[in-house]
């Protein structure tokens, strides 16, 4: 049911996130686990801000931007699964409120502090679920979120001429396997190896020419999130593709 429940939450959410992989399930699964509004977040490479969906509207600016792009926080909304056939029928009725307005904000590589405000109902603010703050050189306050320097991921690219190195990062004690057009799109032959908690890598050798492939976890076929690069298969489907010179 929760594999499920993560696919539907996945559908709500779709189109409000532009740079975490929204095909990630450890983002769902989180996004899930989240049982109420409260201080900034770091998550992979990005800060999940929240606030109570109890307010009209919420938006984020950042002084590295010269608060001149706001972003409007969304709406978590919970699939249901309570549903009677009648409420089925009525969309407004498929989802329940979480309590949760949210943004996901992917930060700059360079960026090692984010300084921020909130737009709450119309007015400025520093955010109240958030008790770091600083005032800047001419009074304004100013909240505070400190980043620290991530380890970077094992790349698709970063293994020897004449090799390809899947990295796949999920919950620890799992099973994740990879296919592409190297095993027939077997999802059963290549099965990662968890190098460290949740960090699961496997290499290859393969001749030269052009690979597509996808990862297998929990049932579901995953892109590459390493890998930008990715082909519409002859199915129609999508998959990752790397290239062996």
């Amino acid at each position: 049911m929760k594999t499920i429940t993560a696919a539907l939450l996945l559908i709500v959410i779709i189109g409000t996130i532009g740079a975490i992989d929204t095909e990630s399930y450890q983002f769902i699964d989180h996004l899930l686990s989240l049982r109420g509004p409260g201080e900034p977040e770091i998550f992979e490479d990005g800060v999940i801000f929240t606030a109570p969906s109890s307010y009209r509207r919420v938006g984020i600016a950042f002084s590295h931007e010269d608060f001149a792009q706001v972003y409007w926080f969304q709406k978590l909304l919970f699939p249901r699964d309570d549903l009677t056939p009648a409420e089925l029928k009525q969309k407004e009725s498929l989802y329940t409120d979480s309590g949760i307005l949210f943004h996901v904000y992917t930060v700059p590589e360079h960026i090692r502090e984010l300084e921020y405000r909130l737009i709450i109902d119309g007015l400025w603010t520093i955010d109240p679920a958030n008790p770091v703050y600083r005032m800047d050189a001419f009074g304004m306050v100013h909240s505070v979120v400190s980043i620290p320097a991530l380890e970077k991921p094992p790349s698709t690219f970063d293994a020897l001429p004449g090799n390809l190195s899947f990295s796949y990062n999920g919950p620890p004690g799992e099973t994740v396997t990879v296919a592409g057009n190297f095993n027939g799109w077997d999802p059963f032959m290549y099965v990662l190896q968890e190098k460290k908690p949740g960090q699961y890598v496997l290499t290859l050798p393969l001749p030269p020419g052009t690979y597509q492939y996808v990862f297998f976890h929990r049932g579901q076929r995953i892109l590459d999130p390493h890998n930008p690069n990715r082909v519409y298969t002859k199915d129609g489907k999508t998959a990752s593709v790397a290239l062996i010179r």
